[in-house]
């Protein structure tokens, strides 16, 4: 830790329905530059004590709605673990505190066996699905838990309790209100048991420490009046990005409170859009789409000002976009975060971390929407694993091929 502060590295990639083809076997570009700046910020050689990695289209969607992910999700545990024990600057070691997946969309949060891991308590993995029949196509994971006070010296004290979500909203420019409600969705569905009332669930907000992230896909929908080439060109320098992000559709529902109420965000213009790129290319963005920062972190704690977004608690170190990768058409994203000194309290009731009137209540039919994707999902997935099979991996011909017998 760094001044009795915790820090937490937190990484997004939309791997493109890849599978285990989804990542190069050499993450050094993507985990090891955090590692760097939290030991010379530590003027000494250290490492973050909890990383957070999540993917969306993590496996080809056939097979992520049918559950067969388990494979591809102990490939990644085992090659995240290993790169980030590999080149952290001591060698040190961690711990998986816990994985959540719902068919392509994937958390893994790992904690530093030598200051959190010793100290978590009370591990919860949460989903829920949105789109159609809530299926699950699009929707959020989520990791919570609670870090004991003796991590800090403070002996019986309450602890402080993480949350993580990992989500993935409804794509294309024009659909900003089905993200709109997605998000409130994935608010009122996916809620963690409260252990101090055990007939009650709390929602995301209700915790110490907040992190969102994923492909959140909101767009730049820029005027008229800027053409795609000059688009293009401004999205290539810091200046023009900072011109464009009046323009970016999450700072805007956020601060209408339409949406991520309450997070805050690091400087995401000063990297380049992380979508959409042609396939193998570094820095050739597809002509059909613009450019747009549609992966994300953001963040906030119980400490902060709901009603002032322009400052935190939580100090953003490093945030950036990983322009290397190019076997899909997002770019990884990772930031660095470092949290303020413990409080004394472990969670807040929602007021701290929403400015009034913003409310959300919990859904009253949150299970049972969650396992009718689940079974919805289910018979989808399995149909269209037996159109896939008959085809020798084309659905398409299956299909043409069984109604031709």
């Amino acid at each position: 830790m760094l001044n009795n502060r915790v820090t937490v590295q937190i990484g997004t990639y939309n791997a493109n329905l890849q599978g285990h083809e989804g990542l190069p076997q050499n993450l050094v570009d993507w985990l090891v530059p955090s590692l760097k700046v939290s030991s010379f910020l530590a003027n000494m050689r250290t490492a973050p004590d909890i990383v957070a990695i999540g993917f969306q289209e993590l496996l080809p969607l056939q097979f992520g709605f049918t559950g067969l992910s388990q494979a591809v999700m102990r490939s990644r545990d085992e090659l995240i673990r290993s790169q980030l024990e590999h080149h952290a600057p001591n060698k040190e070691r961690y711990s998986l505190v816990a994985k959540s997946v719902n068919v392509g969309i994937a958390l893994l949060v790992y904690a530093r066996d030598d200051t959190v891991a010793k100290h978590v308590t009370e591990v919860q993995t949460q989903w829920t699905g949105c789109g159609p029949g809530w299926m699950g196509n699009k929707g959020a994971v989520g990791i919570r838990f609670k870090v004991s006070s003796a991590l800090y010296g403070g002996g019986d004290g309450p602890g402080e309790v993480y949350t993580f979500v990992n989500a993935h909203l409804t794509a294309h420019l024009t659909h900003l209100q089905q993200r709109i409600a997605d998000y409130q969705h994935i608010v009122q569905t996916l809620l963690f048991s409260d252990p101090s009332e055990t007939s009650k669930h709390a929602n995301m907000y209700q915790t110490t420490h907040l992190f969102f992230f994923g492909d959140l896909n909101f767009r730049i929908e820029p005027p008229v009046s800027i053409a795609r080439e000059r688009l293009e060109a401004m999205v290539r320098t810091e200046e023009g990005r900072d011109e464009l992000r009046q323009f970016d559709q999450l700072s805007l529902v956020r601060n209408q409170a339409k949406a991520l109420v309450g997070l805050r965000e690091g400087d995401f213009w000063k990297f380049q859009c992380t979508y959409k790129y042609k396939h193998g290319q570094i820095d050739q963005y597809h002509p059909k789409r613009t450019p747009s920062w549609t992966d994300r972190i953001l963040f906030t704690t119980v400490s902060d000002d709901a009603n002032n977004l322009s400052t935190s608690q939580i100090t953003p170190l490093v945030y950036s976009a990983v322009p290397s990768y190019v076997a899909s058409d997002h770019k990884p994203v990772v930031a660095l975060l470092q949290l303020p000194a413990p409080s004394t309290t472990t969670t807040a009731s929602l007021a701290p971390f929403l400015p009034t009137p913003v409310q959300y209540v919990n859904d009253p039919g949150w299970i049972w929407k969650r396992y009718i994707g689940k079974l919805l999902g289910w018979i989808v997935g399995w149909t269209w694993c037996l159109f896939w099979f008959v085809g020798a991996g084309n659905a398409v011909v299956g299909v043409a091929g069984s109604f031709a017998r």
